[in-house]
């Protein structure tokens, strides 16, 4: 029997994709450190007791090395993500993890056949947009002085004309924060030393993924997180700038059969592919999906705030997966039901947006408007 290695494997989307490659009869290895804020050291009763499990760091050479022994294929999602201002952690955690992977299959000379990479459509940056005079631009992150009056919209780099937004493809990445470049990073290294030492290696660029095992205690998990918390205590969503903010949302239930593809298709080795729902919402318009899916009667406030860092617009173009027989099925309510039913049963559901507005505060990440 084939065994697979999921780093990450009690998280999110490693959860989800342990189940599946255990539903194809793969025998499973789950490495996770367990920590805060998505664990509290102690393994999540959804991770099967079938799954072998080891507590370890990835960064940890000789448990890694253990990890590794047997290991055919490796779905690697542990990392760092956060808006802290440790930026070498997550370097350390995003990068260097993935370095020692690949250092130890070559040292060892292990008989790894596939490695699957977790990336990031953060890469990209604000992504690809198109200005009517210029053409195709792929604009700088807003700058502070044009947040801070309440100008939310990209301008064009060249003649500061507007912009309008164009699905970004796999061609060109612009990171503009710490979790992004390490992210690239990470791609450069699991597809560059795959294809040099012959470790055939994929890279799936994640747009923001939904559903049910989704952290509510993790700040970084996105929007459907911090509107389902609020919603379900009967508070008003927070939105953050004027709501217009067009985002990309994925199923984590579409994510995982794209996850399963390169077990099947050898030919998708070494490139990154996006992994995105095909489909544009607008921050507000979530939240007010969320209040009615959950049945409560708020509206969203906007406060005027943003966060320092943030792209204004993203959606990502799948077709380079999709020549590959893929497309997102699940619809954007059904992401949102499914993560209040399963929010809804968690014994220790709780508003944690003033934590989490409070960190985003002493770290200078979240910011107001001048008045």
């Amino acid at each position: 029997m084939t065994k697979v290695l999921v780093t990450g494997g009690a998280g999110f989307i490693g959860s989800h994709t342990v189940d599946a490659l255990l539903g194809r009869g793969y025998d499973v290895r789950v490495v996770d450190a367990l920590l805060p804020p998505v664990h509290n050291g102690r393994w999540p009763g959804y991770v099967p007791a079938k799954v072998e499990r080891i507590i370890a760091d990835t960064r940890d050479k000789a448990a890694m090395g253990s990890a590794l022994d047997g290991v055919a294929v490796i779905y690697h999602f542990a990392a760092y993500q956060d808006y802290l201002m440790d930026f070498s952690t997550f370097f350390h955690v995003n990068a260097t993890a993935t370095a020692l992977l690949y250092e130890l299959i070559v040292e060892r000379h292990l008989p790894v056949e596939l490695v699957i990479v977790a990336s990031s459509q953060a890469v990209y940056g604000e992504g690809k947009y198109r200005c009517a005079s210029c053409g195709v631009v792929y604009p700088d992150q807003r700058p502070e002085s044009q947040l801070a009056k309440g100008q939310w919209e990209v301008r064009c780099p060249a003649c500061d004309g507007p912009l309008t937004m164009e699905r970004t493809d796999e061609a060109t990445v612009r990171p503009h924060n710490s979790y992004a470049m390490s992210k690239r990073s990470q791609e450069e290294i699991a597809l560059n030393l795959g294809r040099r030492y012959g470790i055939p290696s994929v890279a799936f660029r994640y747009s923001i993924v939904q559903g049910p095992r989704q952290s509510f205690h993790n700040a970084y998990s996105g929007a459907l997180r911090s509107f389902a918390v609020r919603v379900l205590h009967g508070r008003a969503p927070v939105v953050y700038e004027d709501g217009l903010q067009q985002r990309d949302y994925v199923s984590v239930d579409d994510v995982v059969r794209a996850n399963l593809l390169p077990l099947d298709r050898p030919d998708m080795a070494f490139a990154a592919y996006n992994v995105g729902g095909d489909r544009s919402l607008t921050v507000q318009d979530l939240a007010e999906l969320v209040a009615r899916e959950a049945g409560a009667d708020v509206r969203p406030h906007l406060p005027g705030s943003y966060r320092f860092g943030d792209t204004r617009h993203v959606r990502s173009d799948v077709s380079r997966l999709g020549a590959f027989g893929w497309r997102p099925h699940v619809a954007q309510e059904l992401m949102v039901r499914e993560y209040l039913a399963w929010a809804r049963q968690q014994p220790d559901l709780a508003d944690t947006y003033e934590q989490a507005e409070r960190r985003m505060r002493d770290t200078g990440v979240l910011r107001d408007v001048a008045r």
